[in-house]
């Protein structure tokens, strides 16, 4: 199996790399990594806060599947080079989109516009598409191969296989009762003491149920994990490029759970494909430089055999927003202003 070199972390990275998932569900949550970083409580949400106060991470909170609820959906555009600032600034300020890049092709700005259902997802496109006068490519999720972006800080690039997403059912829809509990959750918990309590005390409910319920999303597959959620290109990740594939209907899904399993793959799944957009196999790679992450690319085409397979590269060369998923917390009411930046999670 092929690894990538690991650096040594120190104790404030630790807090940031070593709970990327299975973040504590207890009463006393900061309590347990003091105890597993030989640090007093105090100390380790001091850093918590500095860390999102830097920029280091945006929370500590669930990222949810796919089909967990809401919706969410991954949009292309061919701007103009001289219109580029105008264009993404317009996508940007629309609360629904939570990631916006420029990256390099003919389709140079990618975003993912979210919200709580797939009329409110569409309509936002649309209205993007009636505000900057340009076609918009739709590519929705068909299946995820993994989407679990949490990885080890200490390499030049993912240094694992990312873990396994379990095969599973069709997900009910979220009851609305669980919505406000959910909107935490996609919002980030509160560095403090006690932060289940918290959020109890806010829902009304007993703190067991609060953390019962997180705990049984994510047996379920609704969370694909709960934990620190890291900005990576502040902590040195600072290139990463979405590679897409033309494969046959046929064998995409057998060659995407093959893909999937590489070391340094970071994001895999298979969209709709699109008029002038044939591709339908896409994979995520994130590194501390250009010439790590293309080997990586490298590799992997080689070791799936998708060498023969129709492929492009695009790098990312601008980013305009990263800001969390607004599937359950809406933005018809939200206004103009874009979100505050948050982490990078590529997908929906």
């Amino acid at each position: 199996m092929v690894t990538a070199v690991r650096h040594p972390i120190d104790t404030s990275l630790r807090l940031l790399n070593d709970w990327q998932r299975g973040f504590p569900l207890c009463h006393d949550p900061f309590g347990i990594l003091a105890d597993a970083t030989g640090q007093s409580r105090a100390a380790v949400l001091d850093t918590l806060r500095q860390a999102q106060a830097d920029g280091h991470i945006s929370r500590i909170g669930g990222v949810f599947a796919h089909d967990s609820g809401g919706d969410a959906m991954l949009v292309a555009m061919a701007v103009p080079v001289d219109r580029i600032d105008e264009v993404a600034t317009t996508v940007s300020a629309h609360p629904g989109v939570n990631h916006n890049y420029l990256r390099e092709h003919h389709y140079n700005l990618w975003f993912v516009m979210t919200g709580t259902d797939r009329a409110a997802v569409d309509n936002g496109v649309t209205d993007l598409e009636w505000v900057t006068g340009l076609r918009a490519l739709r590519l929705r999720m068909v299946r995820p191969y993994r989407i679990d972006l949490g990885f080890d800080l200490r390499g030049n690039t993912a240094t694992q296989p990312m873990r396994a997403l379990p095969r599973r059912s069709a997900l009910a829809p979220l009851t609305p009762s669980l919505w406000p509990l959910a909107q935490r959750v996609e919002a980030g918990l509160p560095l403090v003491e006690y932060p289940y309590a918290a959020w109890a005390e806010e829902l009304g409910w007993s703190e067991n149920e609060v953390i019962e319920s997180i705990d049984h999303w994510l047996a379920e597959g609704r969370l694909k994990r709960f934990g620190v959620v890291v900005r990576h290109h502040e902590l040195g990740f600072t290139a990463n490029a979405m590679t897409v594939f033309d494969v046959p209907d046929a064998r995409v899904d057998a060659v995407g759970a093959v893909l999937a399993a590489q070391v340094g793959v970071t994001l895999a799944y298979r969209r709709e494909r699109a008029e002038g957009w044939p591709y339908n196999l896409y994979a995520m790679v994130h590194g501390t430089h250009r010439q790590a992450v293309m080997a990586v690319i490298e590799r992997i085409t080689m070791a799936v055999g998708l060498d023969g397979y129709p492929r492009e590269v695009l790098f990312s060369i601008r980013r305009f927003k990263q800001t969390g998923g607004r599937r359950f917390r809406g933005w018809h009411a939200a206004g103009g202003a874009a979100p505050a930046p948050e982490a990078i999670h590529a997908h929906a």
